[in-house]
């Protein structure tokens, strides 16, 4: 049986990275890039990591609150004087009879590493009975990372650091990616025992010779994909990875049924949700904690941001921010839904359209170049081209009210508050500033209310063509 406990090494300054930010917090793919490592190494421990925090420690603190459990680095002097700081907690570790105290290091910057291989490098150390592993990689550009040293035997001999190489050890290519395995209690006793270097610092990679000398077994795991182990130390590896990790969740999502004609040109965040026999078309960034339903067309050109999209909605070179489309719903070309914004089934929000805390009821259509906010609409309501709810007095804002079946004309000014009754129209170019009955007709600047005769929310029938345009009615 192994006891598993994951510490991740975050206190550096990241000072490469040019920023007020902590170089952890840094955004990947819609989430900090420190979450992808505290998750990884939750999964794999099945409890949360204990995280060496320094530069920056309170803002990772605040970022991710009792994710992880947190030693505070307050000097920093090297990888190994790092993980000196969290002896104290490892030494009060308890472990029932038999139980093996294993100890799993990795680091804050790392946010592509997987949980597979971590998993594999846990099991080459159980297996190995060794004291100490670590994991390795083959690539052409070592990135600075140390040499491993073996004998002819092909047994691990230790790490040379990048810059005290010599030249025949600078061509070697087995690196050391520096994610160690470690036996606690040899570990507890070793550590304190690394040598302070010329530079001042504790480097963990010393541990490895020092195993190696005891003659303890020294296990190597190889890491299959290179990508895996790239630190994030400037704003170009930041790039890197970005890419590395949409191509991931892009062919996750390909696999489960997801079309994507041009995924190199498609962004999602690894937060978001989509169902099978949806069409992500390129240009398109889905970010937060959006949802998009089955059978969606989404794109080309399209922003969605922490929205719901239901099943079969389309959106066209669009932008929505908070927002909800039921079921059937389209927008687009060139539409806007703010936060609170909601289309409801069926409904249809034309070209050059915004809404903001705002409904559009089930099989509404809004026309184009027509914006409502604080607007409540009901079924089946025609929206016409160029109308605007005036909802802003300079001070507060104020609801307009559209009931089922209204036909508002192109142009109306709806000045709130305002309530335009079931069945009722607006003319085109009205100005309307009062509410307008049901059935009824508000038509002129200022807009003047006209009641139908027996209209068919009053007399339960339908309207009549005479019904239908206030222009016919005047004319009566």
């Amino acid at each position: 049986m192994v006891s598993l406990t994951a510490v991740i090494l975050a206190a550096g300054q990241g000072t490469r990275m040019r920023s007020a930010l902590a170089k952890v917090l840094h955004p990947l793919a819609g989430q900090p890039i420190i979450h992808y490592c505290v998750a990884t190494a939750t999964a794999l421990a099945g409890a949360p990591p204990v995280l060496v925090i320094g530069h920056g420690g309170d803002q990772v603190r605040a970022e991710l609150g009792d994710r992880a459990r947190y030693v505070v680095q307050a000097d920093q002097l090297g990888t190994g004087h790092a993980l000196m700081q969290v002896l104290p907690l490892l030494s009060e570790s308890v472990h029932p009879a038999g139980e093996r105290g294993t100890v799993v290091v990795t680091y804050g910057d790392m946010p592509l590493l997987s949980q597979e291989t971590l998993a594999a490098l846990v099991e080459g150390h159980v297996q190995g009975d060794a004291v100490v592993s670590m994991l390795t990689v083959a690539a052409r550009d070592p990135r600075g990372f140390g040499r491993v040293l073996r004998d002819a035997a092909g047994r691990l001999q230790g790490i040379v650091e990048e810059a005290d190489c010599t030249p025949e050890q600078r061509a070697i290519r087995e690196l050391n990616a520096g994610i160690y395995c470690f036996d606690r209690a040899w570990l507890c006793e070793n550590l304190p025992r690394v040598p302070r270097s010329a530079k001042g610092e504790y480097y963990l990679t010393d541990v490895v010779g020092m195993a190696a000398s005891q003659r303890r077994n020294v296990h190597a795991v190889a890491c299959a994909d290179e990508a895996e182990v790239l630190g994030i130390n400037t704003r170009a590896h930041l790039a890197e990875a970005e890419a590395i990790m949409r191509s991931r969740i892009n062919r996750r999502w390909m696999e489960a049924g997801v079309t994507m004609p041009d995924p190199a040109a498609t962004y999602i965040d690894s937060t978001v949700q989509i169902e099978p026999d949806t069409v992500i078309w390129p240009g398109t960034y889905l970010q937060g904690q959006t949802t998009i339903g089955r059978d969606c067309c989404i794109g080309p050109n399209t922003l969605i941001r922490s929205s719901q999209i239901a099943d079969g909605c389309t959106v066209m070179m669009s932008v929505l921010e908070s927002a909800i489309m039921e079921q059937g719903a389209s927008i687009g070309p060139f539409g806007h839904l703010r936060q609170g914004a909601r289309l409801c089934q069926g409904a249809h929000m034309g070209n050059f359209g915004e809404m903001k805390n705002s409904t559009l009821g089930p099989g509404s259509k809004m026309g184009h170049f027509s914006y409502l906010g604080d607007a409540s609409v009901g079924a089946n309501v025609n929206i016409g081209a160029g109308t605007i709810t005036c909802n802003f007095d300079g001070a507060r804002k104020h609801a307009t009210v559209i009931e089922d079946d209204a036909f508002v004309g192109s142009d109306s000014m709806l000045v709130a508050p305002l309530r335009i009754g079931r069945g009722a129209r607006t003319g085109a170019g009205s100005v309307v500033t009062h509410d307008v009955p049901a059935d009824a007709v508000a038509y002129g600047v200022p807009a003047r209310v006209k009641r139908m005769r027996d209209g068919p929310h009053e007399a339960g029938e339908h309207a009549t063509d005479d019904q239908k345009a206030p222009r016919e009615l005047e004319e009566k």
